[in-house]
């Protein structure tokens, strides 16, 4: 029996709102990072996990990414994924 799709959707605390799907991927949480370069420009990359505790770890990796990129600065952001029909 194949798995029910849903919608899930992820506030920030900025207003910006993402909405994924239709999945049927056990997804509860959306991490965001915002990198603030050099040159006055910005990137943002995201994704979205099954855990509290996998979204948390990609701020590792981030800290990382920031001193081999040379970003000036940058924000990470975990949200939990809200279910809608």
């Amino acid at each position: 029996m194949a798995k029910r799709k849903r919608y899930l959707t992820a506030t920030l605390a900025d207003g910006y709102v993402k909405t994924i799907g239709p999945t049927a991927a056990p997804l509860t949480h959306y991490w965001r990072i915002v990198a603030q370069l050099h040159n006055g420009r910005t990137e943002v990359f995201w994704g979205h996990e099954s855990s509290h505790r996998a979204a948390l770890a990609k701020r590792l990796p981030a800290e990382e990414a920031a001193k081999q990129r040379g970003w000036r600065s940058f924000d990470f952001e975990v949200v939990a994924l809200q279910e809608y029909d």
